[in-house]
């Protein structure tokens, strides 16, 4: 389980540091902030990014959670019980569960339908929080203590 929550804690520290990038300005992957909020965003008539206070406070929240699997599998120390860890990890692994369910259903292609979002998210995003999810639930379950 440790290549698995080695895995998550890269794959979430990639996307803090997007967050992080688009915090400070960065518009990738549009050639300007109206193309990056269509590819990242999508909502209705979106045309530019959000505050950098929205994109700093997801990359918290996406921090901690890369910190979660490590924890989980003891790399480092932490003073929360295993049984704790793990709990949450579950917590976790229905948040990304959730979005990349939602991602698939109509409600949601009705709430960001601009373009290229609304494809990317298809595509990459809302797959790639199902496997986030999943991570995350095998992980709670195979280091719930017994």
């Amino acid at each position: 389980m440790i290549v698995l929550a080695f895995a998550l804690s890269l794959v979430l520290l990639s996307i803090t540091a997007l967050h992080v990038y688009w915090g400070i300005g960065g518009i990738w992957p549009g050639r300007d902030a109206a193309s990056c909020a269509r590819a990242v965003i999508g909502f209705h008539g979106v045309d530019e990014m959000p505050a950098p206070f929205a994109s700093f406070a997801v990359a918290a929240c996406l921090g901690l959670a890369t910190l979660w699997p490590m924890a989980l599998e003891g790399i480092f120390a932490t003073p929360f019980p295993k049984a704790g860890l793990a709990a949450t990890s579950l917590l976790i692994a229905l948040v990304f569960l959730a979005r990349g369910i939602a991602g698939f259903t109509p409600w949601w292609r009705r709430l960001t339908p601009e373009q290229p979002f609304a494809r990317l998210d298809l595509r990459y995003y809302s797959p790639l929080c199902l496997l986030i999810g999943l991570g995350f639930a095998i992980l709670a379950v195979t280091e719930f203590p017994a």
